[in-house]
């Protein structure tokens, strides 16, 4: 099947780029696994860079700069495996649904991505088994060689959003903590974070876990009964080194306690209220 899709879009990755999927410290001692679904703005060469400007293949639409930088920092010093989504959301968005219209988005915030109009099945098929499949898979492995020395494992998602909305809506929160019906990360995270002087923080901001969006942790963690949560900086504090060893800082502060807790460490299945 894999050939015959091959055949049918007649590309596929040269053997000098990125791979699908990376994922550091396999070797790591902590219980939490730290994802990164957007922190490459990679588009493979035979793409063209669907078509778009370069410019615009460094915007938000393609990937949340410097969260690669700021998850590295985080699983470095928990002593904790990362898994790295390594292409683009434009090429296909490992935290949307196959099917769902941003899942191989032909419109991102106002802007056409050309290379992503009127592809055929095959297209759809290839990218998914190329790029999306690989990334689940590897955080299907992670999660797996965990259960298997009966360890239950605690999930981290970093993302980034923008200072404002399309129509200059401001965002005032610096950080934002989304969650569902599993409390346990996301309300201690909450509260302390708002300790720190000067940080406003988003309790489900700006965007609710709860939403037909997001995929990954719904799947891999809410679903399963695992402790989650996902992080979102806004992406104007984090463009620089300095900003990512700043919000690194006091994430790693902030999440220490937390994740030193051995109480997190349980299956628990919450219903909505």
């Amino acid at each position: 099947m894999q050939n015959l899709e091959l055949q049918q879009v007649g590309w596929r990755l040269g053997p000098d780029e990125p791979p699908a999927v990376e994922v550091f410290n396999t070797a790591g001692r902590s219980k939490v696994i730290f994802l990164c679904d957007h922190g490459s703005n990679a588009i493979p060469r035979a793409l063209n860079g669907l078509g778009l400007e370069e410019h615009l293949q460094y915007r938000h639409i393609a990937w949340d700069r410097g969260t690669l930088q700021l998850t590295r920092h985080l699983a470095a010093r928990f002593d904790a495996a990362m898994v790295k989504c390594g292409y683009s959301r434009l090429v296909i968005d490992p935290n949307r649904r196959p099917g769902h219209p941003q899942s191989i988005p032909e419109v991102s915030d106002g802007f056409e991505i050309p290379g992503n109009r009127k592809l055929t099945g095959a297209e759809i098929r290839y990218r998914m088994n190329a790029f999306f499949k690989p990334y689940h898979r590897a955080i299907d492995k992670r999660i797996r060689h965990m259960r298997e020395r009966r360890l239950i494992p605690a999930i981290v998602s970093i993302h980034s959003f923008t200072p404002a909305l399309r129509c200059n809506t401001p965002r005032p929160w610096q950080v934002g903590v989304l969650w569902n019906r599993d409390p346990r990360m996301a309300v201690p995270l909450i509260d302390r974070l708002e300790q720190f002087p000067g940080v406003c923080v988003g309790d489900n901001q700006p965007y609710h876990f709860n939403s037909p969006e997001g995929y990954t942790l719904p799947l891999h963690a809410e679903g399963q009964g695992y402790p989650h949560v996902l992080i979102e900086i806004r992406k104007d504090l984090i463009n620089t080194s300095e900003g990512v060893h700043h919000w690194a800082g006091v994430l790693i502060e902030a999440l220490e306690g937390i994740i030193s807790d051995r109480k997190l460490y349980r299956v628990e299945h919450y219903k909505n209220e």
